[in-house]
């Protein structure tokens, strides 16, 4: 855990709005990957800096009990050129606490990580946090996520 300052950054990508109640996220943000990877979104997705994904969850109604937004996509350097079906974004970047999750990704480690931000006492801005899928991520046995908590 240690704190990061992120700089403005724009993503094209796809998206769906969910929430954490009865499981849902689970499921929705399961089935915008297995689209983002079976459509291979990536390939779509233009003026791309680099191929690193990125999970953001953003859009908040409250907290992280409620609904929000999670966008699969890429980080851009335009969003003049969005294809249909994708949505593109601006986020103000601003003060993280960067956490990493480490280990297989099919035993659920990403997860586990946010079960344990979630129950820390952060004073979080609930304005944008994202995981960041880069190069440490490609061994799904052996990976690394980088996750990035926007904080007061």
């Amino acid at each position: 855990m240690e704190n990061k300052i992120i700089e403005p950054f724009k993503i094209i990508g796809i998206a769906i709005r969910t929430t954490n109640e009865n499981n849902q996220a689970a499921t929705d943000i399961g089935n915008l990957w297995g689209k983002f990877m079976g459509e291979n979104v990536m390939a779509s997705i233009p003026n791309k800096i680099d191929n690193t994904i990125y999970s953001i969850y953003t859009e908040y109604e409250s907290d992280f009990t409620k609904p929000y937004t999670t966008i699969l996509g890429c980080k851009v350097d335009s969003l003049n050129n969005i294809p249909d079906g994708m949505l593109g974004k601006t986020f103000e970047g601003g003060e993280y606490i960067r956490f990493n999750a480490k280990g297989d990704l099919t035993k659920g480690i990403v997860y586990s990580k946010w079960v344990e931000i979630w129950n820390k006492d952060l004073n979080r801005k609930y304005t944008a946090d994202f995981e960041v899928y880069g190069e440490k991520s490609q061994n799904p046995s052996e990976a690394e996520v980088e996750i990035f908590i926007a904080i007061n």
